[in-house]
């Protein structure tokens, strides 16, 4: 049975997730929790070949660790290939800093979507996401933040109900930290089996931005390949400074969903980051191997007192 038929009761649990509660503001330490950022691999093989992944670019075939080893950059091309998020916070965070924040979402199939929580579970123990999202506190140079990276390798970022949540909690508790927000976007959109629900959190994660900014907190944002839909409808093209990956993805809908709605061809290069920095809605195209640089130079510039952790 879907959202047609249930209580009042029944559908307020879809709308509004459990948080732990008695929980008093000074006790700061407990939103944070430690953890070893690490990417689930398989085992690797005494003897054999040498693992090879095929770039998403020039299709040519790089050995995994040497992409690895790049950042997922192609040596050969340059393109920047998708990273995962256990990989982008070690790149980004400086090593023994990041304590992950507390946010256990219950899951709900709002939708009863056949088979969904099952893939849930299984996405969980092959990427180690809890969701299609990773939040935690850490330092860049020196610089404490806010840092959520999506995970593009849990289904697709796509933002559901968890996603929202976890995001507007982040928001909710740099807030309170007088810490600043670094956001690593990389997202298909709205989920899909959670249906309106998952629009939702387009509302509610823009609201959580506007009242982080109305209270004079920095929010920095890192577009990345691909950034669509809900995601970059709403939180993601919010910040105070928006960067981006070279030759990422960024808009709503598809180009050719668009040409078909406006009877018009697109522009060479359309939604691009490119693009969108020439048209002035990116601020600066960074390459990977110097993000961590640049957002720690943002950071240090911006730096203001803040609560100690």
């Amino acid at each position: 049975m879907g959202l047609l038929g249930k209580t009042k009761a029944e559908l307020a649990k879809y709308a509004t997730v459990l948080r732990s509660s008695g929980k008093e503001n000074s006790e700061l330490n407990d939103d944070f929790e430690p953890v070893v950022v690490r990417e689930k691999t398989e085992k690797k093989k005494e003897e054999g070949p040498v693992e090879m992944t095929a770039c998403s670019s020039c299709k040519k075939e790089i050995s995994t660790s040497v992409m690895k080893k790049n950042l997922c950059v192609c040596p050969e091309c340059g393109a920047h290939n998708k990273i995962s998020a256990a990989r982008r916070v070690r790149n980004m965070v400086d090593p023994g800093t990041f304590r992950k924040l507390k946010c256990k979402v219950p899951f709900v199939n709002p939708l009863d979507y056949p088979d969904y929580e099952e893939k849930i579970t299984k996405l969980q123990e092959k990427t180690g996401l809890e969701e299609g999202v990773l939040i935690g506190v850490g330092e860049i140079h020196g610089q404490k933040a806010m840092i959520a990276v999506m995970g593009s390798e849990f289904l697709m970022g796509s933002m559901g109900i968890a996603v929202g949540e976890k995001v507007t909690y982040a928001f909710e508790v740099a807030d309170k930290n007088k810490l600043p927000v670094v956001m690593f976007t990389a997202s298909g959109g709205a989920r899909m089996q959670e249906g309106i629900l998952s629009l939702m959190q387009m509302a509610k994660t823009s609201a959580a931005v506007q009242r982080f900014s109305d209270h004079g907190g920095l929010y920095v944002v890192c577009l990345t390949h691909p950034t669509t839909g809900g995601v970059s409808a709403s939180f993601a093209t919010l910040g105070d400074i928006t960067l981006a990956e070279p030759g990422a993805l960024i808009g709503f809908a598809g180009p050719r969903v668009i040409e078909q709605t406006i009877g018009q061809k697109l522009p060479e290069g359309f939604q691009t980051a490119e693009y969108l920095e020439e048209h002035g809605f990116v601020d600066q195209i960074v390459p990977r191997s110097e993000m961590r640089e640049v957002v720690g130079q943002i950071l240090k510039l911006h730096e203001r007192k803040r609560w100690p952790l």
